[in-house]
């Protein structure tokens, strides 16, 4: 890949983050200011970026609908969007649905809390596997070289107390995940968060997977495992669906 996409798509992997001025792109990646202007010009003209109001930019709305159109040709957001939406009905609390695509587990639906409470994630965003519950369900179904090649470049970032940091530690955790069959983040990536998390699997084996996210204050693990059989269910009827 050469140098100028390369660049055009870690700008819009940042902008995807947040919206951002030119200055403070130039200065992530150490470029002149007039050199990061049109590089955004270019991505503005075929409508990957938009410049709004206040000077910054965030994604274009054509980048939006490719992204849409893309994920509309998954077979697992298709098959689990009825029934990830049962589910969050019932329990009420956010509800991820993720796929294991290649070598990479992106999320591919998400249902916010009933109550309005935002998580960090995103659709079509990657997961972060060695600190989330869907990414371990995940792995823990997964023989050596397949987690090997999921967890390639892994940089094993501190982000509470609670994140596991080495690959040591997360094949410890796997073989637990692997024999109860479900996965958790208690506190793993933002320590006011936990979540309980299932694989989903079809006939060519774990495809993906489920969980259900709340603040800890709101619900600590004890209370979201009581969702567990359901969830259970849920990731069931998915897998049925897909064959």
């Amino acid at each position: 890949m050469s140098q100028s996409v390369t660049r055009a798509a870690r700008i819009l992997d940042s902008l995807a983050a947040e919206p951002q001025a030119v200055v403070e792109l130039a200065e992530a990646f150490e470029l002149h200011r007039s050199t990061m202007f049109r590089e955004l010009q270019a991505l503005e003209r075929v409508g990957y970026v938009r410049r709004r109001k206040d000077g910054t930019y965030s994604l274009g709305v054509r980048l939006i609908a490719l992204g849409q159109n893309a994920l509309s040709t998954l077979d697992l957001r298709e098959a689990g969007s009825t029934y990830a939406r049962q589910l969050h009905k019932t329990t009420g609390n956010t509800v991820h649905v993720a796929a294991l695509m290649d070598s990479t587990i992106v999320y591919v639906d998400k249902i916010d809390d009933a109550q309005g409470v935002r998580m960090y994630s995103r659709v079509g965003a990657p997961v972060r596997a060695y600190c989330s519950g869907i990414g371990k369900v995940i792995l823990a179904d997964l023989d050596e070289p397949a987690r090997d090649a999921i967890l390639a470049g892994t940089e094993w970032v501190r982000y509470t107390e609670a994140t596991i940091t080495t690959r040591e530690g997360l094949d410890a955790e796997l073989e637990k995940v692997s024999a109860q069959g479900w996965a958790v983040d208690d506190g793993e990536f933002e320590d006011f968060v936990n979540c309980l998390a299932v694989p989903i699997r079809s006939s060519a084996g774990v495809v993906g997977a489920l969980s259900v996210t709340a603040i800890r204050m709101v619900q600590n693990l004890e209370q979201l495992s009581r969702h567990l059989p359901l969830m259970q269910q849920t990731a069931d009827r998915i897998g049925r669906t897909l064959g």
